[in-house]
């Protein structure tokens, strides 16, 4: 029997096995047809303990696409977990039924503890304020497909840098790339935690840390854009003071480079101005397409179908 393999974290694949990742999505997008049969009779439990709109549907999408059939929830409050069940309990549960399993919750280190319970492959979809590797997965593929490649570019990451386990991760695979360097877009409040910095440095990677969006603009190849997350907040009044600390409008781009490409993983509220959606820099839609597709190859690679 082989060794199951996990997605916990985005380190727990090599920079070759996403590079494989990245190959696989773009013959996907090439040759769909190639594919649409290649899980039939295959089954992806979704485990959705927090709300999710893309994360949830892509996964959901993927399997279809793939020939699949998808099972699950998207609610906890659906699941036995409101009679009291615990989620080691869940996990075994599905991978009853499942052979392979996405699983999102608001605590850090759930999937961790999910992937000891059970004997199929499971999926991090996000859990709290820790990791989100599906989401890196995805503005990989956005970035290899708008950029060419992956490195020799500068990023800036804007916005709730603390608790965004997107930036967390995603500055997790870049800096295993060559030549990225990194502006750290933020109020004070919301600065990236002291240990991913001390992760940067080392792996020797370079990075500048900014208050004003417009300090950094003219220097980015790529803006990545986070919301401020109502949710990862103990008080009102916080979350108040800063929610709209940043706001990209068409006047904040006037100095940004042509060639920009501006993501977000989505979903925004306000952070980026709806006048934005119509410049051609704008891949945040495309990014949430791509979601799609690396998902496809990750289900692929995970239940060793080649």
């Amino acid at each position: 029997m082989s060794e199951i393999r996990n997605l916990i974290n985005i380190t727990d694949f090599s920079v070759e096995e996403i590079d494989h990742l990245i190959e696989v999505a773009d013959d996907i997008i090439a040759q769909p047809e190639k594919y649409q049969d290649i899980c039939a009779h295959k089954k992806l439990a979704t485990l959705f303990f927090e709300p999710s709109t893309r994360t949830r549907l892509s996964f959901t999408a993927a399997m279809m696409e793939l020939g699949g059939n998808v099972l699950g929830f998207d609610d906890a409050s659906t699941s036995s977990t409101k009679k009291g069940e615990s989620v080691s309990d869940t996990v075994i549960m599905a991978g009853c039924y499942a052979d392979i399993i996405a699983m999102r919750h608001p605590k850090e280190g759930a999937p961790v503890i999910a992937a000891t319970k059970t004997t199929v492959p499971i999926i991090n979809a996000g859990d709290g304020g820790h990791f989100h590797p599906t989401q890196t997965l995805t503005d990989l593929l956005t970035i290899s497909r708008k950029k060419g490649g992956l490195g020799n570019f500068t990023i800036g990451l804007c916005g709730d840098l603390k608790f965004g386990r997107t930036v967390h991760s995603l500055i997790e695979a870049l800096m295993r790339y060559e030549n990225v360097k990194f502006a750290l877009i933020s109020p004070e409040e919301l600065q990236l935690p002291d240990y991913v910095k001390e992760n940067m440095d080392r792996a020797g990677a370079e990075w500048v840390e900014y208050r004003k969006l417009e300090d950094a603009m003219p220097e980015l190849d790529i803006l990545y854009m986070t919301r401020v997350q109502k949710e990862r907040f103990f008080n009102e009044e916080d979350y108040v003071r800063l929610k709209d600390s940043f706001i990209l409008n068409l006047e904040l781009l006037e100095p940004a480079k042509k060639d920009l490409i501006i993501m977000h993983p989505l979903p925004r509220v306000n952070e980026i101005s709806v006048e934005v959606d119509n410049d051609p820099r704008a891949c945040y839609f495309y990014q949430a397409l791509c979601g799609k597709y690396i998902r496809m190859a990750l289900i692929l690679y995970l239940l060793g179908i080649k």
